[in-house]
């Protein structure tokens, strides 16, 4: 017999599989949320899987921690992208704040000075 924790991990791990597959960025923050809710209930029960394990949670046992592995590929691409539309904004204001005031970086006393070498 598998612990009701177990099982329970297995679908929470699912959930967070189809969450960080979502690529609308109008619902970012609420797919975030989901995100951190799944993972704070992966951690109560994880407190509930502790040893004897019987044979057949040895089994799902294994094939938790290849799904663990898919979660962990998802969860660090998901990250990723959040950190590529971040850098990519940064970028868009840095642009346009030298758009806006193309002499802001000039030296005022008359002098030239090359930042490129």
């Amino acid at each position: 017999m598998i612990r009701p924790a177990m099982k329970r991990w297995q679908d929470v791990s699912k959930e967070l599989l189809l969450a960080t597959a979502q690529l609308e960025e109008d619902q970012r923050d609420s797919i975030i949320d989901t995100v951190e809710r799944l993972l704070d209930e992966r951690d109560i029960l994880q407190r509930e899987m502790f040893p004897p394990f019987t044979p057949e949670e040895e089994v799902a046992g294994r094939d938790l921690v290849a799904l663990e592995k898919q979660v962990l590929q998802s969860l660090t691409l998901y990250s990723k992208r959040i950190r590529a539309d971040i850098s990519a904004t940064q970028s868009k204001k840095e642009h346009m704040k030298n758009y806006v005031n193309p002499y802001g970086k000039v030296t005022r006393d008359g002098r030239f000075y090359d930042t490129k070498q």
